[in-house]
């Protein structure tokens, strides 16, 4: 699991703080490995690069309502190109996946929880509405990364 976002930027933040949400839970186990990417942007090809499954948690801007939850496919982030944030992200999960395509190092199976922002500008912590957001976008990633275990358990069990 990668969160991408920063946190000094109000709502830009999100992707981290989901992802430090989900570290919590320990229902896991030793199947997920959860990697603050922060600002790094394309440096994070290395991080995503022949994994069978990667869930991306970020802030997404896609012209939505303030606090819509996002869940798309790595093909949908990355064909729409997931506006270039304006922030000091040096990209974001649509152009970290269209990269990954470009060099044929896609993950195999991908997807992206993102969450409409409201306030991307210098400050610490999220705007009210992107709060109310985490939950339900908590919920998306759960059920995702449940997914994307069982789905990577049953192929590795040698029964796909």
């Amino acid at each position: 699991m990668l969160g991408l976002g920063n946190l000094l930027l109000g709502d830009d933040g999100l992707g981290l703080q989901l992802l430090d949400e989900l570290s919590k839970a320990r229902q896991w186990g030793d199947n997920v490995e959860f990697v603050d990417g922060g600002t790094q942007g394309l440096m994070l090809l290395r991080e995503i690069s022949g994994r069978p499954s990667v869930l991306i948690l970020d802030a997404v801007d896609r012209a939505a309502e303030p606090g819509a939850v996002h869940v798309l496919s790595a093909r949908d982030a990355a064909a729409t190109g997931v506006p270039r944030s304006t922030t000091a992200h040096e990209g974001n999960a649509g152009e970290l996946l269209a990269a990954a395509t470009l060099l044929g190092e896609s993950p195999g199976d991908v997807a992206v929880i993102g969450v409409q922002p409201e306030r991307v500008a210098t400050g610490i912590g999220l705007s009210e509405t992107v709060k109310k957001s985490l939950r339900p976008a908590l919920l998306h990633a759960q059920d995702i990364l449940s997914e994307m275990i069982a789905r990577y358990a049953y192929v590795s069990s040698g029964s796909g």
